[in-house]
């Protein structure tokens, strides 16, 4: 299956859950070799309506490549939707591309010269596509315009050295936990705007980095999605499981929905009070009262 980023597409819903990080029942499994759950796990990440899968098999004393390389083959067997391979160690970056069949997203990148060079080769020589987030190794940078900065050296040397194609790159604009500082979710909100205006690129992010350590989590996820969707984010490393976190991201857009502008009804031409309807999306509409204060002749 082909699946197209972009703002004029379809919001990219990218399921998280194939990833031992806090399940430690999950990471007992994966040490014995026993991928079961991961079949569990797509099924329920495929009714959910992922787009995407993410596959991460990063655990402590196990053989992450060799581990990688069988789930992503698994995957594909139970699956057609397209995998994103998650690591942040090269041999198994290597052995999940050399697993997989088809273009795939590689999670990911950092802004440090030492990262680029490992990691944009393996991006180059296998077709694929990258997520670079725009830190390096000394700080994550507060300022939105510094993450611009570094969104800008990852570019160039990703296009500019590598020949990687810009439609190729995926920009993560750093999502923090609100739970520490409020402040963070305008600082990550200005960075995909800046984003967007200077280079156009996909973006995307953890949704559920965000509401970390915080209650009701899929409530905040289905606040802040829609906002991020506002200032340009094309897909998300989400929870697909949450009906309250997809049913706000179906809400917020789609193809049949310019995030910008909604025409309303003809019937609409004076000053009053009115109840609108609008199709979001083929399986949700929004009902508003509107109080229309002025109106062209």
């Amino acid at each position: 299956r082909e699946v197209v980023s972009g703002r004029a597409q379809p919001f990219c819903l990218i399921g998280e859950r194939i990833n031992p990080t806090g399940r430690t029942a999950f990471a007992e499994h994966l040490r014995a070799g026993d991928l079961s759950p991961v079949e569990i796990d797509v099924a329920q990440q495929v009714a959910g309506g992922a787009t995407m899968l993410d596959v991460n098999m990063g655990v402590p004393l196990a053989d992450e490549a060799e581990l990688l390389a069988r789930a992503v083959a698994l995957v594909q067997e139970l699956t057609d939707l397209p995998l994103v391979i998650d690591s942040s160690v090269v041999e198994a970056l290597e052995a999940g591309l050399a697993a997989y069949q088809g273009k795939a997203l590689v999670n990911s990148v950092t802004g440090e010269r030492e990262r680029l060079d490992a990691i944009l080769p393996i991006v180059k020589r296998h077709g694929a596509a990258v997520i670079a987030l725009p830190n390096e190794e000394d700080e994550i940078p507060a300022e939105p315009q510094k993450r611009l900065d570094i969104t800008r050296k990852i570019i160039d040397i990703a296009a500019g050295e590598y020949e990687i194609p810009i439609e190729d790159l995926v920009i993560d604009p750093l999502a923090m936990p609100v739970g520490a500082d409020t402040s963070l979710v305008r600082t990550t909100l200005r960075t995909i705007e800046l984003i967007r205006e200077e280079f156009g690129v996909n973006t995307t992010l953890g949704a559920g980095n965000v509401s970390f350590g915080m209650p009701n989590r899929p409530a905040l996820g289905a606040a802040f999605l829609p906002m991020a969707m506002t200032c340009g984010l094309t897909s998300a490393i989400m929870d697909v499981r949450s009906p309250q976190m997809v049913d706000a991201v179906k809400a917020a857009g789609g193809p049949e929905l310019d995030r910008r502008r909604v025409e309303l009804p003809g019937h609409i031409k004076s000053v009053g009070q009115y109840k609108v309807s609008v199709r979001l999306h083929p399986e949700v509409t929004a009902t508003f009262s509107l109080n229309v204060v002025a109106a062209k002749k």
